[in-house]
């Protein structure tokens, strides 16, 4: 894969891959993404654990995925700035000729994923496309070059779909997506949802400051998994996908749903 030009970084907008860099710990933000994370953090305090339990799902996810599932190519669209344990990291840890793509379209991020991909596997594959998710043929017709799409793969939008207000447009690229794998493939994802108030108040403070993100309602979240099937324990809380045996017994509130489905 030819290697793209890298885009102009704009710092004065904020965006959200670098809001949840910032919510994560990261140094990969500016003032403009730093402000309206404090708004929101302000708000909503949960937000920065929220960031932390969401990483443990993907971690979570992928190797069972890698794992107990055999995937061993995986689509990773909307993946943000790298942070503990990426996705090709995790994958290669269990099975080290896995093949990941990565995909996103803020420039920071190509900038920081050409130096990522250094970090790979001598019998595996990482690479990383630019493109917005809205351009899901194009992702697949790249990813092509990488990997087999007769094979499996492991399509993951993990907590990007709040930039697209219409639910529609999120169903459509979900199905194209998966229409373009095989049989055997799985959908893993998640995203932030209306479950309590300050989640909703949080969400319309950050919309107020230029950078609208939309909840869903569970249910929503539960319909993107529509012709999968799903893997127990379905399209629940994060931290109580499958979790580690320091999370169990944990109670508290976190407004994130998310699943795993196989494609039949």
């Amino acid at each position: 894969m030819t290697e793209q030009p890298l885009p102009e970084i704009r710092t004065d907008v904020p965006h959200g891959a670098r809001i949840w860099n910032y919510w994560l710990g990261g140094k990969d933000n500016y003032a403009a993404d730093r402000e309206i994370g404090d708004a929101v953090r302000a708000m909503y305090p949960q937000i920065a654990d929220m960031a932390v339990k969401s990483r443990h799902f993907l971690i979570r996810a992928v190797r069972f995925l890698a794992a107990e599932a055999g995937v061993r190519q995986f689509l990773d669209i909307g993946t943000g700035l790298p942070t503990m344990q990426n996705t090709h990291e995790v994958a290669q840890s269990v099975a080290p000729d896995a093949k990941i793509v990565y995909v996103d379209n803020d420039p920071l991020v190509l900038a920081h994923a050409r130096a990522l991909l250094v970090n790979t596997t001598p019998e595996g594959v990482t690479t990383y496309v630019h493109a917005d998710y809205h351009e899901p043929e194009r992702i697949v017709e790249q990813a092509g070059g990488v990997l087999d799409l007769s094979q499996p793969v492991g399509v993951m939008f993990m907590g990007v779909f709040g930039y697209e207000p219409d639910y529609a447009v999120t169903r459509s690229i979900v199905s194209r997506v998966l229409g373009a794998v095989p049989s055997g493939s799985y959908l893993t994802m998640w995203d932030g949802t209306s479950t309590s108030e300050a989640a909703v108040k949080s969400a319309q403070a950050q919309a107020d400051m230029g950078s609208p993100y939309q909840l869903r309602t569970v249910e929503e979240v539960r319909g993107w998994f529509t012709g999968t099937e799903l893997v127990e324990p379905g399209v629940v809380p994060i931290t109580e996908w499958r979790p580690d045996g320091v999370e169990i017994g944990r109670v508290e509130q976190i407004d994130a749903y998310g699943g795993v489905g196989r494609k039949p």
